[in-house]
């Protein structure tokens, strides 16, 4: 029987960032789809600048998601990115980023995902700016994802739209606000998965769906 994850996300993030290495174990569980959607929930109007009080609260959440996942909070970022007050705290660029990437090798969005999360959260880069983005993905052998990025035409932006207009569109359909968000189809159903087991016990929330 095959089955999609819906992995409703935002690469700004934290707990997704901590919920990494249990996703991507997820692409290995045989009949299981797993679907990235972007939210946008920090994008738009969700976006805002960083200021001292939120960057101390930001940090002092990293610090509780490092020690529940493992997943690192450097101190590069501490100083490169939550002290830098012209860096807004803004996932919009990064969206589109993983949109080009899924326009041409969908199957390696989740590896950039990563990648992108990986220069903020453990080098310390700017992933607002389109040039740390393009630098990532090309980093990693996506230089046609990259270079659509940087062209970032009708084609990019209509479809950027419609993964945000998806993903907003599932999270109303079962009254879920936050990410990350799992939700499990089934035969044309769908279920809202509780997702606490991916931080306190990710092995748990795998084997589930190598149960199923």
């Amino acid at each position: 029987m095959n089955r999609t994850l819906h992995y409703v996300f935002d690469p700004l993030c934290g707990w997704c960032y901590g919920a990494g290495a249990a996703v991507a174990a997820l692409e290995d569980v045989p009949g299981l789809q797993v679907e990235l959607l972007p939210s946008g929930l920090f994008s738009g109007e969700g976006a805002r600048s960083m200021d001292d009080s939120f960057a101390a609260y930001a940090w002092s959440n990293d610090q509780r998601i490092e020690r529940l996942t493992g997943q690192p909070f450097s101190g590069r970022y501490r100083s490169k990115v939550l002290a830098d007050r012209q860096q807004r705290f803004d996932s919009g660029t990064a969206t589109l980023a993983l949109t080009a990437v899924a326009l041409i090798s969908p199957q390696r969005e989740l590896e950039a995902l990563k990648a992108i999360q990986t220069a903020r959260y453990v080098d310390g880069e700017d992933i607002t700016r389109l040039e740390t983005l393009d630098a990532v993905l090309r980093a990693i052998g996506l230089e046609q994802a990259a270079a659509h990025l940087m062209q970032t035409d009708e084609e990019l932006l209509a479809a950027n739209r419609a993964r945000l207009a998806n993903a907003q569109d599932l999270l109303r359909q079962f009254n879920a606000r936050g990410v990350p968000t799992f939700i499990l189809e089934t035969s044309g159903q769908r279920q809202l998965l509780h997702s606490s087991t991916v931080f306190s016990n990710p092995q748990a929330f795998i084997e589930e769906f190598v149960a199923a």
